[in-house]
């Protein structure tokens, strides 16, 4: 049996073939989306000129896109093209691969290789035979794509923009443009018109707009364009005078008569165009520039105090209000805490922009500054305000208010540290402990057994009794007995050792008083006319009135003070906390009312000037030397503002008949110069008032009649730039008629 070898060279060819009109087919429908969307930004980009550049990178990226797109499907991958048929046609046994493989290979086909190369290539030459198109391809993505952008192409065609609408032609008034021109003269170049357009800065988002009238505000910032249009080509462009510097207009492509000039403008302003050596009037520019926002803190009031028992919680309402929008807010609180020297400083930022959405033009906002999560506790303050910015990046903060924490252990009253006694009570904190401990007490009353119940309120009894006896001290009392009122001495032969444990917890034995350690014998009668010899001698501590150096409104509240514990000391003691805490309240009540009305005064040390000699100079009328020398010279007051007077005078003149003069021409300039000055800070109040001195001084000048309707603007603004006149007396009127007679009558007695 003999096999005949075939060459490869027939199958490869057919899968190159193949290759290629695949290849040609992927083209064609790569190249008509292009080709449509190319038509579409073509047919766009004629409705927006400005956009020409962006239009013309958008149409470079696409060439530059699909001759890539086109070299890469023109590359054949024979291969690739292989393992897609056999992955599409199973007949071809996967070996679609062996018609790229030909005599010339490194590895030479053997007998069964070459029957199935043979084998392969007939079923591939019979299955492109039965189907024509052997490679799928659909041309429904490439036709929808490009039918969708051809209409957006004619969708151009029905496209009417309705921005910008075209600026209004305002005409420029040139003064020396008024003289008729002779017959046969050539028509010499003019600036017919011109066009504004304004665009604002992006914090004030507001859109373009057009003036109508040359003399116009906008917002500081903002970027005007003048388009001026002239009659015929000169050899030379318009300018623009804007204050003291000059721009000159550049030419716009295309049209030869028209010329266009944009710049940014940050400061009111006069203007004026020159062209051919003529000079239009002065137009205004007002520029408005951003205001900072302004805030209002609405609550709480600038010291606000949190008193023992109130919530620790602060509300805060802020009220803001912008010219264009408000975009940030933030509150800083600066917390206090301790106390002297050891005073500790935090600052907490609270950031409130959340509440500022779509930045709006005023808003309030809310927020709470809660105490103890700031950290606070009794005693201790924080110090807030808040600071709001604008679009414009504009800052602006509020007053710092204060919130106190009140603390009911701390003695605000302190006397001076050179005073050798210290007159405020002391001892603050064990009250409030008090306090405290009776109402835990009364909380913990349902799980404590009663002997427990009752020991921790007679302990708590026991410490009302000991707070007692030490502000006890500052009513001469040195006893236990007695509800706050000094107790009474015990007769000479009674056991005084009580006394003397009370003495010796309050004094030592250097203290400098005279204490007797001397008890009286038992019925001894010479001791006791001892005692009486020595009476007044002794210094008594339980001798209320001589005891200490209180005001007698302040002894009299002590002892209500002691009072009430001693009130609140019987209840403990009976195990009724719940009926001892009022006492034990008021109490601390009083104590605080006491610690202000002990408040010293130090007066502060100064200059104190001599004592006069009173028995000499006393009603002696002597002022020698006493009075301070002047130095006095009449001077004369220089007039004030001379040219605006002079012009006024003149204006005045040229009203009632006066022909004008050359001479006039001068001072009614200088007026306007004055008045030009006024007219860069305030353009719309002072600018009719520069037209009429020009063209009055003009009418002087050329000797023409004086314009009557420039008197009026120039006189009042000439007369709004003098100083006020100085106040005079002014007769007032004498009443009613009736009360007029009756003066009349009076005086005629």
């Amino acid at each position: 049996m003999s096999v005949v070898a075939t060459s490869s060279a027939p199958g490869r060819q057919l899968l190159h073939n193949l290759g290629q009109r695949d290849a040609n087919r992927r083209t064609l429908a790569l190249l008509l989306p292009l080709v449509a969307a190319a038509v579409a930004i073509a047919a766009w980009a004629r409705h927006w000129p400005a956009a020409s550049l962006l239009f013309g990178g958008l149409l470079a990226a696409l060439l530059l896109g699909g001759v890539y797109g086109v070299y890469r499907l023109r590359q054949l991958r024979l291969v690739a093209l292989a393992q897609r048929l056999d992955r599409l046609y199973p007949a071809l046994e996967d070996s679609t691969g062996l018609l790229l493989r030909d005599e010339g290979s490194q590895a030479p086909l053997n007998l069964l290789e070459q029957l199935q190369q043979q084998r392969i290539q007939t079923r591939l030459e019979t299955l492109q035979a039965d189907t024509p198109q052997l490679l799928h391809f659909s041309w429904r993505p490439a036709l929808f794509g490009t039918g969708a952008l051809l209409l957006l192409a004619a969708a151009s065609l029905l496209y009417r923009p309705t921005a910008p609408v075209a600026a209004a032609a305002l005409p420029v008034h040139f003064p020396a443009a008024d003289a008729p021109t002779r017959p046969g003269q050539p028509v010499a170049p003019k600036l017919l018109d011109t066009r504004l357009r304004v665009l604002p800065p992006a914090y004030t988002r507001r859109l373009a707009f057009t003036p109508g009238s040359l003399s116009f505000s906008c917002p500081a910032g903002s970027r005007v364009r003048w388009t001026a249009r002239v009659n015929r080509p000169a050899g030379a462009a318009p300018m623009l005078e804007l204050g003291s510097k000059r721009y000159s207009f550049r030419a716009v492509a295309g049209q030869p008569t028209e010329f266009v000039v944009e710049l940014p403008v940050t400061v009111s302003t006069l203007y004026r165009l020159r062209f051919a050596g003529q000079t239009s009037d002065d137009y205004a520019l007002d520029v408005v520039p951003d205001q900072a926002p302004t805030l209002k803190i609405e609550t709480p009031k600038p010291y606000t105090l949190i008193e023992f028992g109130q919530s620790s919680s602060v509300p805060v309402r802020v009220a803001l209000r912008d010219d264009y929008g408000l975009s940030e807010a933030q509150l800083v609180a600066t917390v206090a805490q301790g106390q002297g020297e050891a005073v500790k400083f935090k600052e907490v930022i609270t950031t409130l922009t959340s509440q500022l959405r779509g930045q709006p033009r005023q808003a309030t906002l809310s927020t709470t500054l809660r105490l103890p999560a700031l950290g606070l506790t009794y005693g201790d303050e924080v110090y807030f305000y808040v600071r709001a910015r604008d679009n414009a990046r504009h800052l602006t903060r509020s007053d710092t208010y204060l919130v106190q924490w009140e603390d009911t252990t701390v003695q605000d009253g302190l006397t001076d540290m050179s005073m050798s006694v210290n007159v405020v009570p002391a001892y603050f904190r064990s009250q409030r402990q008090i306090i405290i401990d009776t109402e835990k007490l009364m909380a913990e009353r349902a799980s404590l057994p009663a002997a427990t119940f009752a020991e921790r309120a007679n302990n708590l009894g026991f410490d009302q009794k000991m707070l007692r006896l030490r502000y006890g001290k500052f009513l001469g009392e040195e006893s236990e007995s007695g509800s706050g009122a000094a107790a009474p001495r015990p007769p000479a032969d009674a056991d005084s050792s009580h006394q003397e444990h009370a003495g010796e917890a309050a004094h030592s034995a250097d203290d400098g008083h005279d204490h007797s350690a001397a008890a009286t014998p038992p019925g001894g009668e010479a001791a006791s006319n001892n005692a009486e010899l020595m009476e007044p001698y002794m210094h008594r501590h339980d001798d209320e009135e001589t005891a200490d150096f209180l005001e007698p409104a302040v002894k009299a509240k002590l002892r209500g003070v002691l009072n009430q514990m001693w009130e609140a000391e019987l209840r403990l003691r009976l195990a009724k906390p719940a009926e001892a805490r009022p006492y034990e309240y008021r109490a601390l009540r009083l104590l605080k009312q006491v610690q202000q009305q002990t408040r010293a005064y130090v007066r502060k040390s100064g200059f104190e000037p001599p004592v006069l000699p009173e028995a000499t100079a006393r009603l002696s009328g002597d002022l020698a030397g006493a009075a301070t020398p002047r130095l006095q010279q009449q001077t004369t007051k220089p007039a004030t503002q001379p040219e605006i007077r002079e012009a006024l005078r003149l204006l005045a003149a040229l009203r009632a008949g006066q022909p004008a003069r050359p001479a006039d021409a001068v001072a009614l300039e200088r007026a306007g110069q004055a008045v030009a000055q006024a007219a860069l800070q305030k353009p719309g109040a002072y600018l009719a008032a520069v037209r009429a001195l020009r063209q009055l001084a003009t009418d002087a000048r050329t000797g023409h009649t004086a314009c009557t309707s420039c008197f009026a603007p120039a006189e009042m603004a000439l007369t709004a730039l003098l100083p006020a006149p100085p106040a005079a007396p002014v007769r007032t009127s004498s009443g009613s008629q009736l009360s007029q007679r009756y003066f009349q009558n009076l005086t005629s007695r």
